[in-house]
Formats: structure tokens, C-alpha cells, sequence
């Protein structure tokens, strides 16, 4: 440990309950007491908000720098200097406090960072809303929490790449989103059910870091892809936020009684992709060429593709939780044909082969998919 006294008694500070996790995301930054030095290992916390009295992980410090320093002082706990009144500071404050400030009224609903992979607009608009709009101290700056929303995204446009502004508008009251091709159309050019609706972002996909995906189911079973993205962060975490608090309301009225907070989280984040990317496809009679196809894996649903920006899937997958009809298993049966690392996802009456491109892959295809099956991986 370092010999200088503020810093040990920093360490100190840190590992009290609250402040051994990062203010924001919530990600642990002390793991126990026999490291003296833990606090500069990896993501875990060597960084604070001096002004603030917070610390914070790598990738929240990152954005707190972001703010400027009228909002957050960035400070390395090990590697600056202190004095003991900032010293002080921190000790008397920490992220406990600092949480009962700037989180006094956090919508349920509200999306947080809450893991490494979250697209960075997340965990930007967060920190923003929290210590540079301070929206969670006053509801009139949450916008999100309306029973309407109307405002225009860029959306692409069916069976092409490019994209077009297009007015949306989303109510709570008949429950739906709609959009139009035209500003001053009347009548929309699309009315979605928000019971049936998902959403994600996708920033990679879209090619913008405020990129999001829109799907649902169509009457035929085919998934539905609308991909829109907005020219802010704070517009897309709005109609984000705006849907999910909806469909909050909705679970709401469905269950007087109320929900735990985990339960409400657990139903609100389906819409998540919990993994995505290219695999090898052969037919269900299995001897037919390896085709490369864009799989999606969501809650209990796969979904597959030619390209990752179809607007409709080649075909959906639902996934049961019967682990007598439900299965994914490594390799491909007798006599079907293989290729590179197969696995094979059994539903009632069709086995679905992929091959991935490696064996980590694969396992960690069939790890997901387990997971949404119901199998307990070891």
C-alpha cells in the first residue's frame, strides 16, 4: 500500500458498504481485504468524483470526465494528490449519500447501467440525468414519464439501407406507437401494439451510437424489425425510457397487488438480446449446403436472417422450457451433414443445425440457449 496517509485511509474509505461498488453502474471495485492494492486492479475503482464524493469504476469515470469539471472532478485515488479536507470530503460523504441526492425519484421503469456490455448511450444518459440535468431530483425534466410522446427518429427504410426522418408518436391511452412517412400525414403508416412490442438498442448494427431496434411478432409468426436511431443520446433514452415506462403501467394494472422490483425489471428487460452474430445454417433435412445467417437470441425466442438489418426474419424459434422436447446439443445427429463446430436446437417436431466457426463459440451459443431452455449449465 502506498506510503502516503491520504491515500491509505482512501482504501479505507472505499471498502465501507456503498463505496465498495461503483456510484453509478452499481459494478464492485473491492473484492475483499486481503489486496491491499485491489483499487487499481482492472475496472475496479482507482477513480473518484472528488466534488461530488462518489467513486467510480473505469468506464463511469470515462463519462464523468465527459461533464466537465464545473460538474465532476475526476481524481485518481492512488495516483493524485490529496488533501485532507478532500479527503474529508469523501469520507463524509461517499456513494450512499450521494445516491439519497441525486436518486431521490428514479421511475421503476427507468433503464440503468447494469453490465459491462450496455451500449454506451446508457450509461451516458444516466450519469447526465443524474448529476448534470439532475432529472432524478425533479419529475418535470422526465420526459419519459408522460402517457404520450410524439417527436421525429431516423428509420430505416423498408428493404433498403438508408435512413429517413419519420414522425413518431406513442400513447399510453390506446397503448400503441405509431409512425408516419411524412410530417403532416394524417393517418400513419404503421399502428404497433406496445403489448407486443420489444425494444433494444443497437448501435453496432445501425451504425450509430443511438442506434435501436423495434421488433415485434406479425400474424404469421415472422419477427418485425424496425431500426431507428435519433441525432442525440437524450432523445433515444427518452422514447427508450417513454415505452418501458408504459408497459410499466400497463404490468401495473395487470397486477394490483405489485411487483418486486426484480420481478418488474426481469419482465420489462425481455426485450434484451442476449446474443447475436453470424452462424452456418443447413435445411431441416439436414444435407443441404451451410448457409451463413444472422442469428439473434431473445428471451425464450430464436430468430434468424440473411443480413443483420432484414426487416423480417427468415424464421422464429420458440423456445419451451420441457427439456424432454427442448433441447441444444453439441454435433448434428447420424447421418446429417456437419460442418465446423454443429450444434443442434431440437423443438417439437424440427431440429433446427448450426455450425459456429470455432469451438468457444459454439459453447457459448449453446450456454445461452441452455439458459433460455431451462438447463442448468455446470
Amino acid at each position: 500500500m502506498s506510503a502516503d496517509p491520504s491515500v491509505k485511509k482512501l482504501l479505507e474509505v472505499i471498502k465501507k458498504p456503498g463505496n465498495n461498488v461503483c456510484a453509478d453502474c452499481g459494478e464492485r471495485i473491492v473484492r475483499d481485504d486481503k489486496d491491499e492494492n485491489q483499487a487499481c486492479h482492472g475496472n475496479r475503482a482507482n477513480w473518484s468524483s472528488y466534488n461530488l464524493g462518489v467513486f467510480l469504476c473505469v468506464p463511469c469515470a470515462s463519462v464523468h470526465r465527459k461533464l466537465g469539471v464545473h460538474i465532476s472532478k475526476v481524481t485518481s485515488v492512488q495516483l493524485d494528490r490529496w488533501n485532507e479536507d478532500q479527503v474529508e470530503f469523501m469520507e463524509v460523504n461517499g456513494n450512499l449519500k450521494a445516491k439519497e441526492k441525486y436518486e431521490l425519484d428514479v421511475p421503476v421503469s427507468y433503464r440503468r447501467p447494469m453490465l459491462p456490455s450496455d451500449p454506451e448511450v446508457v450509461r451516458e444518459q444516466w450519469i447526465r440525468g443524474k448529476y448534470e440535468r439532475q432529472e432524478f431530483v425533479n419529475v418535470n425534466l422526465q420526459k419519459y414519464r408522460t402517457k404520450e410522446m410524439e417527436g421525429v427518429m431516423w428509420k430505416k427504410l423498408r428493404d433498403k439501407q438508408n435512413f429517413m426522418e419519420r414522425r413518431f408518436v406513442l400513447s399510453e391511452t390506446d397503448y400503441t406507437l405509431k409512425y408516419y412517412n411524412r410530417a403532416d400525414a394524417k393517418e400513419p403508416k404503421a399502428v404497433i401494439d406496445l403489448g407486443k412490442l420489444h425494444v433494444a438498442f443497437c448501435p453496432d448494427k445501425v451504425g450509430n451510437p443511438n442506434g435501436m431496434q423495434l421488433y415485434f411478432e406479425q400474424k404469421g409468426g415472422e419477427i418485425r424489425n424496425i431500426f431507428v436511431y435519433t441525432d442525440t443520446g437524450k432523445e433515444i433514452i427518452d422514447w427508450y425510457n417513454a415505452i418501458r415506462h408504459m408497459k410499466y403501467n400497463r404490468l401495473m394494472v395487470a397486477f394490483p397487488g405489485g411487483l418486486c422490483q426484480e420481478e418488474i425489471t426481469k419482465i420489462l428487460n425481455k426485450g434484451d438480446i442476449i446474443k447475436e452474430g453470424w452462424l452456418h445454417k443447413t435445411g431441416s433435412k439436414g444435407n443441404e449446403a451451410f448457409r451463413k445467417r444472422w442469428v439473434i437470441l431473445t428471451h425464450k425466442r430464436i430468430t434468424y436472417y440473411e443480413t443483420p438489418l432484414d426487416d423480417v426474419c427468415k424464421k422464429s424459434v420458440v423456445l419451451g422450457t420441457n427439456l424432454s422436447e427442448y433441447k441444444c446439443i453439441e454435433g448434428v445427429p447420424p447421418g446429417k451433414l456437419e460442418q465446423g463446430f454443429s450444434f443442434t436446437v431440437r423443438v417439437p417436431g424440427r431440429d433446427f443445425f448450426f455450425s459456429a466457426e470455432t469451438g468457444t463459440e459454439r459453447k457459448n451459443w449453446m450456454t445461452a440457449i441452455n439458459k433460455e431452455i431451462g438447463v442448468v449449465n455446470e
